[in-house]
């Protein structure tokens, strides 16, 4: 760890100092490089309103790629110093406007207004999942959706994947309130990456039992690629990529900080985020904290689902500095989540909830139990550490990335209540990863960018029960990007080959030997080419071919245990090969006066799925496995050719004149089947329903005196039956539709100087209080209550949700 930690720190600071100390020249080729100094260009202009003219205070100005921005003032002027020379994509944002996205070429001072329409385009904006610079939304070919912190406050939500999952495509497979993990057109776990702060997050993405360990009250953008994304990121993008992004510099010269709360009524939810940065001269910081407690959730048929209450403590931030020859950013952060675990064993005479089922000290929940919000057995806790080097380098007219991370992953359970402090599982995987891209000099508006990447991981077992075995993980990948910019089309594309070398230790329990070692070497092909085209500004077409592929889990390879919350005794498949996929995407966005539209489809071919198959006794029959008593039956990891199919609709009325009136519907729909059917069934499992959300907005920029960018919202979320489930080895079982009813409320509230004093956030969620359960809910295959006849354990019920945000200014420019 020493040594790693050190290693890091060197790389980081060693281009660093040699670029500060050598003051590179890139006006002249025939100049001496250590003699003239940086240039520095600047950025100024004035932006307004488009119809009006008037000026737009507090507008934002802002460079992805360089991490620097600024807002315009009280007479919406701007200026941004430092910039780096070369091409550029800048982002011009207001509340209540459209987002302008424009890429230029600065080699000298610039000064350019802008001016932005108050009709309010949705997805607009700059990104930079899948691609090597930031570029325009319109200008990559692949599907992406970017969700910024006012969205994300205008939600109700108890965690993270929980807020996204209102992105057409994009569900969340659910274990109560507390654990959600993502799935993006029908395909999870490792096939979804989820990057933060520029590396991927590495935890124990194959298993059920926990989330996404990322603090949903520090994220301030959220981009959410869909379709085949391993150019980029290698192995397990087959499903797309989730993009997290917490630590943003604040303007050069000021201080801001922040106070965040939320309160929700169906579990108590208690949630309390500060923050506070500052950039004086270039040297920025940022820090922040997070508490969050919550204790059972409700429903109308269930009343308190016992022991689904959780809490967080978390915090992180970074310190870094900024330059015209780029920055360097050391970047930390720590999640800590206690939570309860939902076993649902109800007593078979009062169809009440059951502590400690199993063992001696079983008996039925009192209305204390239920009303405390103490973590019970099982609980698990889990810590997620994160120490990032983030390096950004102007070399000339080309671009020098190094991004180096530390991260220590730990899942504690803890299921004997004789014992409550032994940890029945204790998984501890360390992993650093590393990412160094050269973005090339433009030639004639070509950008190629070369790079490579990957992670070194260790996967140690701490605990009483052994479920994998322990390994060390070895990733590399090289690949190339690249990028044409003609005046009415973007061509992107590229191509990457990949190394997973996989070393797996044995392990005896007592003298029966559970885990054999072994070695596996796995190395593919992946790319990708499309294109975007806008014939007019009104009209975009996209399309795009990708390949991805996705090495077996360990958990796939070698699992050798009772897999916690099924009834499945899972053994690996040490000759799995890996996943390959080729996705077909196609789409169209059109923004009209009057609406917008946007449209897209996909076909997935996937070769060599990896899936459970149910093993045959030697005598016939199924093969069951004697765990402490009970006979499980015994599965094991197996593959089959498969494909998915779907598509994502989406359409906003906005008539003119009335603009802040919004109609907006989004409809998502995947199918997947195996090629042969398994067991009788050739429907692929947790493939989630189809989905019809329709939602009446008005946005309002001003409504008197003391409110701006006032909005109200109903909303009817439905969600189809599912009638396609994977039936085979009585693996699901078919759901019944639903209708959710949502409201929203909430407004900036300013003082008359025009400053931003606090916003108020008010929501309400399943109005009606129904009574449902998502097909991707795993509570809904717990135990059923002979007392009621129903199976599992049902969704959350109607829920009250007030935030409150205040920013904070100390210092101003």
């Amino acid at each position: 760890m020493k040594k790693a930690a050190f290693f890091i720190v060197f790389i980081g600071i060693v281009p660093f100092a040699g670029i500060t100390q050598t003051n590179i020249d890139i006006r002249s080729e025939n100049r001496t490089a250590i003699k003239e100094p940086v240039i520095k260009v600047i950025l100024s202009g004035k932006i307004t309103d488009e119809k009006t003219g008037e000026p737009l205070p507090g507008a934002s100005v802002y460079f992805a790629d360089d991490k620097i921005g600024t807002s315009a003032d009280g007479n919406g002027n701007y200026i941004l110093a430092n910039i780096p020379p070369g091409h550029h994509v800048i982002e011009i944002s207001h509340a209540g406007y459209a987002t302008l996205v424009e890429h230029l070429e600065l080699n000298s001072d610039l000064q350019k207004d802008f001016k932005l329409s108050s009709v309010v385009v949705e997805n607009r904006g700059v990104i930079i999942t899948g691609v090597s610079g930031a570029t325009s939304i319109r200008k990559t070919p692949v599907p992406v959706t970017s969700i910024r912190k006012a969205a994300l406050l205008q939600s109700s939500s108890t965690n993270i994947i929980d807020a996204l999952s209102h992105v057409p495509g994009v569900s969340q497979l659910s274990t109560g309130p507390a654990i959600s993990k993502p799935f993006i057109r029908g395909l999870g776990y490792n096939r979804v990456v989820v990057v933060n702060e520029g590396i991927r997050q590495e935890g124990q993405q194959w298993g059920d039992e926990h989330g996404v360990e990322i603090d949903e009250l520090s994220v301030g953008r959220v981009e959410v690629l869909k379709g085949p994304a391993s150019l980029m990121y290698g192995s397990d993008a087959l499903a797309g990529v989730i993009n997290f992004i917490t630590n943003t510099p604040v303007a050069e010269g000021t201080m801001k900080g922040n106070i965040l709360t939320n309160y929700q009524s169906n579990n108590g939810l208690f949630a309390l985020n500060g923050s506070l940065a500052a950039n004086k001269n270039g040297f920025n910081w940022n820090v922040y904290g997070t508490f969050k407690s919550a204790g059972d959730y409700k429903n109308k048929y269930d009343g308190k689902v016992l022991n689904s209450r959780f809490n967080e403590k978390n915090f992180g931030g970074y310190i870094g500095i900024n330059k015209s020859w780029g920055y360097t950013h050391l970047i930390f952060s720590r999640f800590n989540q206690h939570l309860g675990l939902v076993e649902g064993d109800r007593d078979d005479a009062t169809g009440k909830f059951i502590l400690y089922a199993g063992s001696p000290l079983e008996r039925i929940a009192a209305t204390a139990d239920l009303d405390s919000r103490a973590l019970l057995v099982p609980q698990q806790r889990v810590q997620h550490n994160k120490l990032i080097l983030d390096n950004n380098f102007a070399i000339k007219k080309s671009r020098l990335k190094i991004n180096l991370g530390y991260q220590d992953n730990q899942r504690q359970e803890f299921g004997n209540p004789e014992s409550p402090e032994e940890k029945s599982l204790f998984f501890d995987l360390k992993t650093i990863n590393y990412n160094v891209q050269w973005q090339l000099p433009e030639m004639k508006e070509w950008h190629t960018t070369i790079g490579v990447n990957g992670m070194r991981q260790r996967n140690e077992n701490k605990g009483v029960e052994v479920l994998i075995p322990e390994y060390s993980i070895f990733d590399i990948g090289g690949f190339v990007y690249v990028q044409r910019i003609f005046k009415k089309a973007t061509f992107s594309g590229g191509l990457r080959f990949d190394n997973r070398s996989v070393d797996s230790k044995e392990f005896f329990e007592g003298a029966d030997q559970k885990f054999t070692a072994f070695k596996r070497s796995f190395s593919n092909f992946s790319g990708s080419a499309g294109i975007s085209i806008e014939p007019t500004e009104a009209l975009t077409f996209k399309a795009n071919i990708a390949r991805g592929f996705r090495a077996p889990s360990l958990a796939e390879l070698a699992s050798n245990g009772a897999h916690e919350g099924t009834n499945r005794y899972e053994y690996g498949g040490q000759n799995l090969k890996s996943e390959t996929s080729l996705q077909l995407d196609g789409g169209v966005d059109i923004d009209n006066e009057h609406f917008s539209l946007g449209l897209s489809a996909f076909y997935n071919r996937m070769n060599d799925f990896i899936f459970y198959r149910k093993l045959e006794s030697a005598f016939g029959g199924d093969s069951l496995v004697n765990v402490d008593g009970d006979y499980i039956t015994a599965f094991q990891f197996d593959q089959q050719h498969a494909k998915l199919a779907g598509v994502e609709a989406s359409i906003d009325i906005h008539p003119h004149p009335i603009h802040w009136l919004h109609f907006e519907n989004t409809v998502s729909f995947v199918r997947g089947k195996f090629d042969n059917a398994i067991d009788g069934s050739s429907n692929l499992p947790l493939i989630p329903a189809a989905r019809w959300i329709s939602e009446l907005r008005g946005d309002f920029k001003q409504a008197g005196k003391a409110f701006i960018n006032l909005y109200a919202k109903v909303e009817a979320d439905r969600t189809f039956s599912q009638n396609n489930p994977f039936t085979g080895y009585d693996t699901e079982n078919a759901t019944l539709g639903y209708t959710v009813l949502n409201a929203g409320i909430g407004s900036d509230i300013i003082r008359r100087d025009k400053k931003i004093l606090f916003s108020l956030h008010f929501a309400v969620t399943n109005i009606a209080n129904t009574a449902y359960q998502n097909h991707l809910s795993r509570l809904k295959y717990a135990a059923e209550n002979r007392v009621t006849g129903r199976n599992g354990v049902f969704n959350t019920g109607r829920n009250f949700s007030l935030k409150l945000n205040v920013p904070l200014g100390f210092i101003k420019k």
